[in-house]
This record gives structure tokens, C-alpha cells and sequence, in this order.
């Protein structure tokens, strides 16, 4: 906790001694002089102007000058506050050089290019050194600047562009903020690396290099990490992570894929995972729990085994996955929190719709037609929901509690005795499973909030679908990391086999 200052004592020092004084003496404590007896020095007030005032004329301006009519300090009366003329050093802004006063020295000119008799000189790009000052221009060594030309960027023709050498192809531009096309080349900037030392630009000042820390050696600005965005987008599956508006980083994580039954049918699956943010390296847990849930996946469901099984087979995986953190930790951290994640899938193959789940992250069903109702498919591993189960509060009190986002179910080495969630379920109609982190459902909570915001062609385009839930949350607040992933469902055709 810090102190206010105090104030200045308004006279500074004792009248008598000099002593300084301290807010609210009423007496030195040095002499004894009686301070209310003495008043600082009033204030030196403002004064106004005497009217009428002789404006001059605006000096005259050319027609193609970009620079506007300026008035400088020399071209108007009156003193500063000190009581002194004001300065009538000459003020330039374009090239047209100014006359000599009459009986004085003569002034500056318009520089001339040495190329063309009579021609005024190019203007002086900005990065070059300014000229030393001739010796004996100034009586006191000081060397007065000129004013800078705003036309000089206008006017300053670009450099010569370099011809290729011969049998050579020249690279091709890339477009300008499309991302699109390899990486244009700037300049290095001296001292911070070359053009060919691999480091990226930065993306701010387009001059800089990043450093190995992600940020600008030339404009210090941070860089974009990979996972604050990240896409993917597959035939039948689409996911978007954003790390949202409040984090300094994505500790959420996903994993999209798909696969073929054993009977030749397709089968879509994704994966989604929240870091723990009191816990060690939650992005890591998150991204090591989505990658081998999906691994499991992947080769489980071409063996033949049951989508429900593979479910529970990938969600022990990852957990494995996550406790193998703990144990490559280096002793530094044995003091800190295991990694920790929450864990949600789903698979859409055959018919049937399966979801597995440990933590609070949450799968939904959305019908395309929204005339049928919405469906929440997971029950939260957190404290409101055990709330909520035991009678002692309703839904509404136990999510406004503060208590409410606590888990009570985690992927972890800490966490309690690992018990997967798994569900099966067979839609008569097609439509959409939604499968988020609370970066999203706190922002549509129920199923009917997830129909309302989802648009109605989510089916046809899961993954602008994705991305139009992540602005929705955005658009709340962001307060968390967000991510979503879409798996349209369609019902089998006649005579599809089964998972």
C-alpha cells in the first residue's frame, strides 16, 4: 500500500530562516515566525489582449501547393510569457525561397540539383543523416533544423526496382493483407538481422524482426501467437479456437478428423479441450489431451470397435497423455499444480451420435429444424451442477453463484479417480452437434440460447457456422478463450450398416 503525498506548503520556506515548511504549518518550527502573517506571492494573472487587434494578411498561397495559408510566430504581434517579443526566426514549408531582409543577411535557398542547372534538388529522404553545420554559421555551435516538407513522401519518386538477373524467374508479389502469396521482402533494419536469416516481419511495423520471445526488435510490438486463431475445416467437421479478449493466451485446444467403418460408411469425429488456468501449462494438457484422443479415434473405429467404447478408450488415453506432463516436469515446478484439462468428443458415424466428456466443456444438439427442440447432451463435472442434482439450488441460483465454474472433474495426475462420461444417442431428424468449452455456453447457456445464435445453414456450412458462434462470444465479452466444433448430422441412408 502506498501513501498519498502531502501537499506543498504554499510558501515554500520560512520567510525568516528559510527553513522548509510542510502543509498545514502555522509556524516555523525552526524560528518560530508566524507564517499566517505572510501570504505567497499572488498569482500573475492572465492579460487580456488589447482590442482592437491589426491581424496581417495571410501570406499568399500557390494553387498547387499541397501545404495550407500558415501564420507563424513572427507574423503576428505580442510576447511570450516572460514578457518578450515573440521569435521571428523565418518559418519554411515548401521550396520557394525566401527573400532577403532589407539590410540584413541573406536567407536560406532552395537547394539545386547538381544535374540540372537551375533545378531544385530532390528532397532528402528521412533516414539520411542531416548535414553537419558549417563552421561559423551559428555564433553559440547551435544548428537550427529546418522544417520538414510534408510533400517530401509525395514527392519522393520510389527506387528503381532491381532487374532480375538473366534465366532467372522474378518472384511474384504478394497482395497486400491477403496472406496470400510468399512473404514480401523488406530492408533489414541495422542491427536486427538480415532479410535472409529466417525470422519473420513483423506484423505492426513491417520492418522489424521477431525475436525468439515473439515480439519486434524494432517497434516492440507482440507478435500473434499461432494458437490465438486457429481453423479447420474437413468435408464432414469443422472447428475454431480464439483466445478471446481477456487471455493472454489459447489454453484451449481441438482436434478434427475422419475415418472410414469397417463396413465403408464415413465417420466424423472432434475433439475439444479447455486448459485449466490455475493449473501448470494448460495449453500444453489441452493440445496433448485433443492430439491422442484423436489418435484413439482414428485407429479404433476402422477396427470395428464400437463408437461408445472407442469414446471411452480416447478420453483414458488422454488422460494418460496429460498425467505424462506431470512426470517430464522439470523439479522447479513439483511445487506447482499437475497440467490439467477438461475433455469433450463426439462421433457421428452410423446413425448414432456419441459424446464423452470429463470437466464442464459441453456438447449440444441443434435440429435443422428449429421448430423441434434443441438438446443439451453432457451434465457438468463442476459444483453448480452438484448443486443443482442435489435439490439444494436451481439451475439459475447455482450458475450465479461464483463457486459455479469450480469442477469437480478433471484430466490431470491430481485429479480425482478418472470416470469418463460417455452417451449414445440416434436422431430421428438431421441437424448439427455443437461441441464447445464455457469460452462459448457462457454466452448461450441452454440449448434453446445454442439454437437461437446458431445460423440455419450450420449443416450445409459448419465451419462459417463455427465461426459466427465464436463472434457471438466474442461479442459478449470474451472473458475466455473460445472454441467450437460443428459435426453436421444426416440421417443413413436405407440399407447403411451400423457402427
Amino acid at each position: 500500500m502506498s501513501l498519498k503525498p502531502k501537499p506543498p506548503h504554499p510558501l515554500g520556506t520560512c520567510p525568516g530562516c528559510s527553513e522548509p515548511l510542510e502543509s498545514g504549518d502555522r509556524f516555523c518550527g525552526a524560528c518560530g515566525y508566524d507564517l499566517s502573517a505572510a501570504s505567497p506571492e499572488p498569482d500573475r494573472p492572465t492579460v487580456p489582449i488589447a482590442l482592437p487587434v491589426d491581424w496581417p494578411e495571410p501570406p499568399p498561397r500557390d494553387p498547387q501547393s499541397l501545404t495550407t495559408a500558415t501564420q507563424h510566430p513572427g507574423d503576428l504581434p505580442g510576447t511570450d510569457s516572460g514578457g518578450r517579443d515573440l521569435p521571428t526566426i523565418p518559418v519554411r514549408t515548401d521550396e520557394v525561397p525566401q527573400a532577403p531582409a532589407p539590410g540584413g543577411p541573406a536567407g536560406p535557398t532552395a537547394p539545386t540539383d547538381p544535374t540540372t542547372p537551375g533545378a531544385p534538388a530532390a528532397p532528402t529522404p528521412a533516414s539520411a543523416p542531416a548535414p553537419a553545420p558549417a563552421s561559423g554559421s551559428s555564433s553559440d555551435d547551435d544548428f537550427t533544423l529546418a522544417a520538414p516538407d510534408p510533400r517530401a513522401a509525395l514527392q519522393a519518386e520510389p527506387a528503381p526496382r532491381a532487374e532480375p538477373a538473366p534465366g532467372t524467374v522474378p518472384a511474384p508479389e504478394a497482395a497486400a493483407g491477403t496472406g496470400t502469396g510468399p512473404e514480401p521482402t523488406h530492408e533489414p533494419v541495422p542491427g536486427h538481422g538480415s532479410v535472409g536469416d529466417g525470422r519473420k516481419v513483423c506484423v505492426a511495423c513491417r520492418a522489424g524482426r521477431v525475436d525468439g520471445d515473439g515480439y519486434c526488435e524494432h517497434c516492440g510490438h507482440a507478435q500473434p501467437r499461432e494458437r490465438d486463431h486457429m481453423e479447420q475445416e474437413l468435408p464432414s467437421v469443422a472447428a475454431v479456437s480464439d483466445r478471446g479478449l481477456r487471455h493472454h493466451r489459447n489454453e484451449d485446444s481441438f482436434a478434427v478428423a475422419q475415418a472410414v467403418l469397417p463396413d465403408g460408411s464415413p465417420a466424423a469425429l472432434a475433439v475439444v479441450c479447455d486448459g485449466v488456468s490455475s493449473a501448470t501449462r494448460p495449453d500444453e494438457a489441452s493440445s496433448a489431451a485433443a492430439a491422442a484422443a484423436r489418435d484413439v479415434l482414428v485407429a479404433a473405429l476402422p477396427r470395428g470397435t464400437h463408437a461408445q467404447q472407442a469414446m471411452h478408450e480416447a478420453i483414458v488415453a488422454a488422460a494418460e497423455a496429460v498425467d505424462a506432463l506431470a512426470e517430464r516436469g522439470s523439479a522447479d515446478r513439483e511445487h506447482q499444480n499437475a497440467p490439467a484439462c477438461t475433455i469433450v468428443g463426439s462421433i457421428v458415424a452410423g446413425g448414432l451420435l456419441i459424446v464423452g466428456w470429463v470437466g464442464d466443456s459441453r456438447a449440444y444438439w441443434v435440429p435443422d429444424d428449429r421448430s423441434s427442440p434443441p438438446a443439451r447432451l453432457t451434465e457438468d463435472d463442476s459444483w453448480a451442477a452438484q448443486m443443482v442434482a442435489a435439490g439444494l439450488m436451481n439451475e439459475a441460483q447455482a450458475y450465479a453463484d461464483e463457486r459455479a465454474h469450480a469442477i469437480t472433474g478433471w484430466l490431470g495426475a491430481d485429479s480425482y479417480e478418472l470416470e469418463p462420461h460417455t452417451a449414445a444417442f440416434k436422431p430421428d431428424r438431421p441437424g448439427v452437434v455443437v461441441v464447445c468449452t464455457d469460452g462459448l455456453w457462457n454466452y448461450a447457456e441452454g440449448a434453446a440460447d445454442m439454437a437461437r445464435v446458431m445460423p440455419p445453414d450450420a449443416g450445409e456450412r459448419p465451419l462459417h457456422a463455427a465461426q459466427v458462434l465464436v463472434g457471438h462470444a466474442l461479442d459478449g465479452g470474451g472473458h475466455d478463450n473460445i472454441t467450437v466444433a460443428l459435426l453436421p448430422f444426416a440421417l443413413p441412408s436405407p440399407g447403411a450398416g451400423s457402427a
